[in-house]
């Protein structure tokens, strides 16, 4: 079966495409532990998940894609996040850069969108924002990027240095935020093609060494002097138009679309690794009977009391992230403000959910030996996307006291 057949069948049989998540998230699960363990990038889980037409499922049917919405790619998300959360990570990163490109008021031009949508789908073709720098820091907090697109005769010339580049042993593209070097700078996205590509000029620095997520591939990158053509500079505009204050209001509503996708997509992957952190404590309890109990420790009030807990924490997680998913692709997404308290709910709701699992299991959910204390590292890592608490919370509490 070629991808792209298999890409145009999915969608259209929920019963298949349950059974071949089912099948990759347990394929992930099996590798994940030597993966974590080695932080070594599973380029394999690509490969397969490319095989299955999964790479290119937001990219829009009439560009040969799945036309996945918000609530196929959660679900698509969920499920492989159970299996591998670093897998499923990189992938939503390509989801939402697909999902970014493909709005119908996207910046991006015509040829340049076709190429990324191409690239996915005939090769499984992966892409990421680069934001992130040593000095700056998250864009998300402003400041003025120390990566420079120079103008040179035949384009662009593209010098810096991005921390946190998830996914970049295997991705074609990079979608770099950078300034221009003239008197007064532009900021913007140049879309430089990535290792994946084999250009020169792109190198990486094998420096993530993280606590969780360590397969993720989430290094440094190094851009010396990488030309790109002339329509490479995809959107680029003053400072000050990038700022609220300055933004129109198409561009406020894709705002808030993109960052619905991003809260639902990212809280669906730390779920989903809450889930199985679950699913492996109720297998635990139900099995281990200590001596001096002489029977399961799942018959104990105690212990039911707290998986009683962890299955409330999650079926909020599962209402509020359906609910901002469908109004989402029925076009209504929530603000922007309501999808921060949503990242800051669900996130925190499946960082309790962990806890408890560990405080059950004791030294056993500790040991290397089980997933759960790789789950418990993973899902810590869900504090630290944009946005983070405390902006949500000051965000908030300044409406609240309409200030």
């Amino acid at each position: 079966m070629s991808s792209t057949s298999a890409l145009r069948r999915l969608p259209g049989s929920d019963a298949r495409l349950g059974e071949v998540l089912a099948a990759l998230s347990a394929r992930f699960a099996g590798d994940a532990g030597a993966h974590d363990a080695a932080a070594s990038f599973p380029h394999d889980n690509f490969a397969q998940l490319h095989a299955h037409g999964l790479i290119a499922q937001v990219v829009p049917r009439a560009h040969g894609g799945g036309g996945a919405g918000l609530a196929q790619a959660r679900r698509i998300v969920a499920a492989l996040a159970g299996g591998d959360a670093a897998t499923a990570l990189v992938l939503t990163m390509t989801y939402l850069q697909h999902r970014a490109i493909a709005r119908a008021d996207s910046h991006w031009p015509a040829a340049l969108r076709e190429q990324v949508f191409a690239s996915a789908v005939q090769e499984g073709a992966l892409i990421n924002s680069l934001r992130v720098e040593p000095q700056l820091g998250s864009p998300a907090r402003g400041g003025l990027p120390a990566t420079v697109a120079t103008r040179v005769a035949d384009g662009w010339r593209v010098s810096g240095r991005k921390l946190y580049s998830t996914g970049i042993p295997a991705l074609r593209w990079l979608a770099v935020w950078a300034r221009t070097d003239e008197v007064q700078p532009r900021v913007g996205v140049f879309l430089v093609p990535g290792p994946a590509a084999g250009i020169a000029g792109v190198r990486i620095v094998e420096n993530w060494n993280h606590l969780g997520l360590r397969a993720s591939g989430s290094h440094e990158t190094v851009l010396d002097n990488v030309w790109i053509p002339p329509d490479h500079a995809v959107d680029i505009r003053p400072p000050s138009a990038w700022a609220p204050a300055g933004a129109s209001q198409a561009d406020l509503d894709a705002n808030a679309d993109q960052q619905a996708w991003m809260v639902v997509l990212l809280g669906s992957l730390y779920d989903a690794v809450a889930r199985a952190a679950s699913a492996w404590l109720n297998d635990f309890v139900r099995e281990r009977a200590p001596g001096s109990l002489g029977a399961p420790l799942a018959t104990l009030p105690r212990v039911q009391e707290a998986v009683g807990e962890i299955a409330a924490l999650l079926r909020v997680n599962q209402v509020l992230l359906d609910d901002a998913a469908a109004r989402t692709d029925a076009g209504e997404p929530p603000a922007i403000a309501d999808s921060g308290l949503l990242k800051f709910t669900v996130t925190g709701n499946a960082i309790r959910a962990a806890e408890l699992a560990l405080q059950l299991s004791g030294n056993h959910g500790l040991s290397r030996n089980h997933p759960l204390e790789r789950h418990y590292r993973d899902v810590l890592c869900s504090r630290i996307h944009t946005p983070q608490n405390d902006s949500i919370l000051l965000a908030a509490g300044r409406a609240q006291l309409g200030m």
